[in-house]
């Protein structure tokens, strides 16, 4: 069973080229022949014509009682000058079919005498044989004189040249016709290459598409249908890979969120249960023991107002990485070099209880448009971390300046490296670090916060770890104070 339509085309050119060719050849045999038969039929009838002229003469010069007996008196004179006349084989015979004289009776001998039969009834009638190159025609009708069959003339005419120059006009159409055919076929068959190919390898590249290989594509040099179906061809799996790229960036970022939010969840759920644990452990023993051990009631209330700050101090983070950002809030010109001195003067304390100091430098007037509370817990962030995470007795630094158009912020503190992975990670809301870098009481929300804060400023934030040294640099657009 034929399956593909290269098959398909070629076997049913070759049918119908075929089956044309084999008509085409039969009419035009037919229409020879059929011609051939109306040429020999007008020769006869013009010989018939002429020779009943010439007997109808003989017997009007020389008139007999018995015509009967003068064509058998005469058939020998006639016979030759109707050889002589019509250049063709002459017989005359009696009215009986009997031969009287014959120009050459070889001609008329093994031919047949079916025309003659039908002479002899009162007919006129031939009989054709012929070939492929020769052709002979015997020929015999009865002479009526005056209403009286007086007995019957046959002719044989050769007709060769006719049949030759007809099946030389076959032969001529018949290649032609073959050439033609041949050309068409040949034409058709690389027109259903030029078709099926290109469709063979579609064929192929979209079972390699259904296997999962996104990576086929196709090249045609060709500017009709087939051509842009290759180009659309390519662009939808080009759409395809770029959705299914998606997908599984969509995927994998779902399950990366999802871990950091398990994670974040198991961290938040740890620093929140130990001090709730430590507050109720206490509590219970104070009020069994009441005031009874002053000195226990005492360090048991300190440790309950510290582990009930610190619980405090981790909801606001909490609820400061939940809380979506309001464009409606006002926003107004400060200089943000003043909040960070503010900052680095304040947090200077804090960096002496853990012995290490804050260097600060602060360009005036670096105006941008921005909330002061919100800048000044962005630097309360960033110099908190630099603190806990630096090494001891470091030294921090903390930078104000204007740098093309940008107010930049830079905080720097040696510190143990950071890894890479972990770096890129740093500012995402559900991420938290490694333990070796992580201090006690830390969920890890510090710099997702600030990031926050820095976004709602419409600024950038980047932290690089290099030569044991970590640099968080903060860039928000200047904004000219009114007036200034």
């Amino acid at each position: 069973m034929i399956r593909t339509i290269r098959a398909k085309f070629i076997a049913g050119f070759f049918l119908i080229f075929s089956l044309s060719f084999l008509v085409l050849n039969q009419t035009v045999n037919e229409i020879i022949r059929t011609s051939n038969q109306k040429i020999v039929t007008s020769d006869l009838v013009g010989m018939k014509n002429n020779s009943n002229v010439y007997v109808r003469q003989a017997f009007l010069i020389n008139h007999f009682t018995n015509d009967n007996i003068y064509f058998g008196q005469m058939a020998e004179e006639m016979v030759n000058d109707l050889n002589h006349a019509t250049g063709s084989s002459v017989s005359a015979y009696t009215v009986d079919g009997v031969l009287l004289f014959s120009s050459d009776k070889t001609v008329f001998a093994g031919r047949g005498d079916d025309d003659l039969k039908q002479a002899v009834a009162g007919k006129t009638a031939y009989n054709i044989s012929y070939g492929r190159d020769q052709g002979a025609v015997l020929f015999s009708y009865p002479v009526v004189i005056d209403g009286t069959k007086v007995g019957i003339l046959r002719f044989a005419k050769d007709f060769t040249l006719l049949y030759e120059q007809s099946g030389r006009i076959s032969d001529i159409i018949f290649y032609i016709a073959l050439a033609i055919f041949a050309a068409a076929f040949l034409f058709s068959y690389i027109l259903s290459r030029h078709i099926t190919i290109p469709l063979v390898k579609l064929t192929r590249a979209s079972t390699e598409v259904k296997n999962g290989n996104l990576d086929v594509r196709i090249r045609f040099k060709r500017k009709d249908e087939i051509g842009r179906l290759a180009v659309n061809f390519n662009e939808m799996i080009n759409r395809i890979s770029s959705q299914i790229s998606t997908i599984e960036k969509d995927r994998d970022r779902l399950k990366e969120l999802n871990e950091q939010e398990k994670r974040f969840f198991d961290n938040v759920t740890h620093e929140l249960k130990t001090p709730l644990t430590s507050i109720l452990g206490y509590a219970e023993m104070i009020r069994e023991k009441g005031e009874a051990d002053r000195a226990f009631f005492e360090k048991g209330m300190n440790h309950i107002v510290e582990e009930s700050r610190r619980l405090h101090g981790m909801v606001l983070k909490l609820l400061e990485v939940s809380r979506r950002p309001s464009d409606d809030r006002e926003l107004e010109q400060v200089d943000a070099g003043q909040i960070l001195q503010d900052v680095c003067d304040s947090m200077s304390f804090r960096a002496k209880r853990y012995k290490k100091s804050i260097v600060c430098q602060a360009d005036e007037r670096l105006y941008v448009n921005g909330q002061p509370d919100r800048l000044r817990q962005l630097f309360i962030n960033l110099l908190d971390n630099a603190i806990k995470y630096s090494s001891p007795h470091a030294e921090i630094s903390a930078k104000a300046e204007m740098d093309a158009g940008l107010v930049r912020f830079s905080f720097g503190n040696p510190g143990e490296p950071i890894p890479p992975d972990q770096l890129k990670n740093l500012f995402q809301p559900f991420y938290s670090v490694s333990r070796n870098f992580k201090e006690e009481g830390s969920v890890g929300l510090g710099l997702s916060i600030a990031k926050s804060i820095v976004d709602d400023h419409g600024g950038s934030i980047r932290l690089v770890s290099q030569e044991g040294r970590i640099m968080v640099d903060v860039e928000i657009p200047y904004f000219e104070k009114e007036g200034s």
